[in-house]
């Protein structure tokens, strides 16, 4: 505007064209105060009228307090008949100084993890429930594990329902087949961990530990380190290979002709071969990192299910089908009084487990109480007596007895009460 610089010179500096900075010029005649936009300080065509926005701001603090914007723009509609967008209502309580009822969280910094270095270093599980035998088949649950350092299916199973059988298999597989891996990542299923928000049991607080779950007990006791996701996406390698599967094994089960679990588990092998061959990653190191078996252990003792069980003083401890009877031991002692664990493993069979003495269970023999109480009615068995009543009497039913439980008391008369008892 002085004359210092050239037009050509001004449009460099600015980033503009020669021929926008000659209009800029033309229009600042009278001084600089000429290049405001001429729309400055004039009020919007469509801004609401203060008193509309008076009421507004009236309404938001006392009718509806604590409604949350964009339920309060349709309330408004429905009930004051007064229309006002979300982002306007909320751009008119913001400057009348009203806090939102929630404020928005800004979004988390998500950055893409690093793999492992060595493969067996850690294994992502989880469960899918998902129609893999059709969408006219049930839903069933595939239980997984993926490498993190090579995305290989170390194993997975399908089941019913995501359940602690289907990550005990899971587990077993992957150890049988490659070993122990170092930890493992998961969602915080019940099935890992017990509620931390409960208060500790009385158990708890003497031994000053906090309870595991049967698949908890079986990590601790295999060594291997649990890791519990906040989200899906921090445990993406396996929700990516849900994608996967949910593409490519649903049209190789509906291919293969296979509706039932037990068919699916039967392919399953053959498939993740397949899958491994194709989507698998060498890792940065090559060296492995699983770990092998300590000694004593193996993955049939420890993936399965333990329960405590105390010996009764006949060698036998409960169980929910009958009694089970401990076999005779070698050094020759008792079992009566000693607290074992009772396994129930995959295949079904019962173990105990006592001071790295691990042999199998059977059913014990019925005692007298058992026996009395089995009553096999047949028209062989009946009894002589309630047959001759029923043939001098066709109409003779026995008398019924009284509920479980309820106990009959004689009459105040009955010959068994005592002269005091009568009197």
């Amino acid at each position: 505007m002085n004359g210092g610089l050239t037009i050509e010179q001004a449009a460099a500096i600015l980033t503009l064209s020669a021929r926008q900075v000659g209009r800029l010029l033309a229009r600042s005649a009278d001084g600089p105060a000429d290049l405001a936009h001429g729309n400055r300080g004039r009020i919007p065509a469509n801004r609401l009228d203060d008193v509309l926005r008076a009421r507004l701001v009236e309404l938001a603090t006392t009718t509806y307090d604590g409604v949350n914007r964009a339920h309060l723009a349709e309330l408004l509609a429905e009930r004051e008949g007064i229309v006002v967008a979300p982002r306007t209502l909320r751009r008119i309580l913001a400057e009348a100084a009203v806090k939102p009822v929630r404020t928005r969280r800004s979004p988390r910094h998500r950055s893409r993890r690093e793999r492992m270095a060595r493969e067996g270093m850690l294994l992502q599980v989880d469960g899918s429930r998902h129609r893999w035998f059709g969408p006219d088949v049930g839903f069933a649950t595939l239980v997984a594990g993926i490498d993190d350092a090579t995305s290989r299916v170390a194993g997975g199973t399908f089941r019913a329902a995501e359940d602690a059988a289907g990550y005990f298999t899971t587990f077993a597989q992957t150890a049988d087949r490659y070993g122990l891996p170092g930890a493992t990542y998961s969602d915080r299923h019940g099935i890992f961990i017990v509620e931390r928000n409960r208060p500790p049991t009385l158990a708890e607080q003497l031994t000053g530990k906090r309870s595991f779950t049967q698949v908890g007990r079986a990590l601790e006791e295999a060594g291997i380190g649990w890791i519990g996701a906040h989200s899906a996406e921090a445990k993406g390698r396996v929700e990516r290979l849900w994608n996967t599967l949910q593409d490519r094994l649903v049209t190789e089960l509906r291919l293969e002709g296979i509706t039932a679990i037990e068919d699916a588990n039967g392919f399953l092998p053959g498939f993740l071969e397949r899958h491994n061959a194709r989507f698998a990653v060498c890792a940065t190191d090559p060296t492995p990192a699983w770990r092998p078996w300590p000694d004593g252990l193996s993955s049939a003792a420890v993936f399965c299910f333990h329960y405590p069980r105390r010996v009764a003083r006949d060698s036998t401890i409960s169980w929910a089908d009958g009694d089970l009877a401990l076999p005779r031991r070698s050094d020759g002692q008792s079992w009566a009084g000693r607290s074992v664990i009772l396994q129930e493993r995959l295949d079904g069979s019962l173990w105990i487990h006592h001071e790295g003495i691990c042999i199998p269970v059977r059913p014990a023999p019925a005692d007298a109480g058992q026996l009395r109480a089995r009553r096999f009615r047949s028209p062989s068995d009946r009894d002589p007596a309630a047959d001759l009543a029923e043939r001098l009497d066709p109409g003779w039913s026995p008398a019924p007895q009284p509920p479980r439980g309820v106990v009959r008391r004689p009459g105040s008369d009955h010959p068994w009460r005592g002269r005091r008892d009568r009197g």
